[in-house]
């Protein structure tokens, strides 16, 4: 019924993130129960998939099967292989994409371009001993010596063999409330702060402290940088940060931030030429406009509300890095939206000249 609800007041679909709480706990049929109402007012489904590591082939399986069973076009979002142990497996998802569109179902992919992904440090730990508050529940596990060492056992084989890369310099610290003095840091220099050998084992003990501190946000060095040009390259991926409003100089965002479709615009396509630049562009504007059946945005003709970034091609690129990464870009000139001017010659105007879309929704033939 809130589905219902939400999809006549114009929402585009139903999202998942089925990675973290409390999705993690869901099952495939009743993702499949709610896909079918977004579905019957002509809704998209797009999903953080349940795993991006060692159980990604089932994860992006259960996003193609929920397609087939609501009948419903899925978006793979921010869509990677994490973790060493995973590095090629683009390869293989590509090809399950590329087969579910052959038997007619609509599957999409979005992704940022980098080798890094960003949340919190849960995603370290079983999901199951955050059940509750994440908190003061997973707190009291820890005082629980028999799940206490089970929670650190699980923390040692995703830092091996998952997220963590077998690697403590692997994970570094983005926005930290209770030690800002971590922000920028990894997993390696807080043990070492901590007068710790930076050991896996010692790691994992770091981050259940993190955890009963109240958590932190965190970013990974798992990704292959092949697999992040052969998702990009692939016909039906669009672009999306997945990235948040940062203001200057507060924490130590990812770069994806300040950086993501500058970085496609100068490093993939100028520099690497992984496509023209035309192809660039549709994957930033007309492909998303045309996913989310917007029919006035996307493109630049007559008619189309005037959203409009003006660069120059031969200078834009993405200055933002994991070590500095409150860096503006350079090469964008002038920004427009729906028609007024809100980066002028450079200058941020300071005004928002954006809006709330929503969707036109099929009405529903049952309700």
């Amino acid at each position: 019924s809130l589905l219902t609800k939400a999809m006549k007041e114009g929402a585009f679909g139903i999202s998942t993130g089925l990675k973290y709480l409390p999705g993690t706990f869901s099952k495939i049929d009743e993702v499949i129960e709610l896909s079918k109402v977004a579905s019957n007012w002509g809704g998209i489904y797009t999903s953080h998939l349940r795993e991006e590591g060692l159980g990604l082939f089932d994860g992006v399986q259960e996003a193609i099967t929920i397609s087939k069973e609501a009948n419903i076009p899925v978006v793979l979002t921010h869509h990677k292989a994490i973790g060493v142990q995973m590095w090629g497996a683009s390869t293989k998802t590509l090809a399950m994409v590329d087969s579910a569109r052959n038997l007619g179902l609509d599957i999409m992919i979005d992704q940022y371009p980098y080798t890094a992904s960003h949340t919190g440090i849960s995603v370290l730990i079983p999901t199951w001993a955050l059940e509750g508050d994440p908190v003061t529940e997973f707190t009291k596990r820890m005082q629980d010596p028999v799940l206490a060492d089970s929670i650190i056992k699980g923390i040692i084989f995703n830092i091996r063999y998952d997220r963590g890369g077998n690697d403590l310099n692997r994970i570094q610290f983005s926005r930290v409330s209770w030690n800002h003095e971590l922000e920028g840091q990894t997993l390696h220099d807080w043990a070492l702060m901590e007068n710790m050998e930076p050991s896996v084992e010692n790691g994992a003990i770091l981050v259940t402290k993190a955890q009963m501190n109240g958590g932190c946000g965190a970013i990974y060095h798992v990704i292959d940088p092949e697999d992040v040009k052969r998702i990009m390259a692939h016909p039906m991926t669009m672009i999306g940060s997945d990235g948040r409003l940062s203001q200057p100089g507060d924490g130590h965002p990812h770069p994806r931030a300040y950086g993501t479709f500058p970085r496609v615009l100068g490093y993939y396509t100028r520099e690497l030429k992984l496509f023209p630049l035309e192809i660039a562009i549709r994957k930033m504007t007309g492909m998303a406009a045309d996913r989310l059946n917007l029919s006035d945005r996307g493109y630049i003709k007559v008619g189309q509300k005037a959203d409009i970034t003006i660069f120059n091609k031969e200078t834009v690129i993405d200055k933002s890095t994991f070590e500095s990464p409150h860096q503006y870009p350079e090469g964008i000139n002038f920004v427009i939206i729906n028609g007024q001017v809100a980066v002028d010659n450079g200058a941020f105007e300071k005004r928002g000249y954006g809006k709330v879309l929503r969707s036109n929704p099929t009405p529903n033939p049952l309700d």
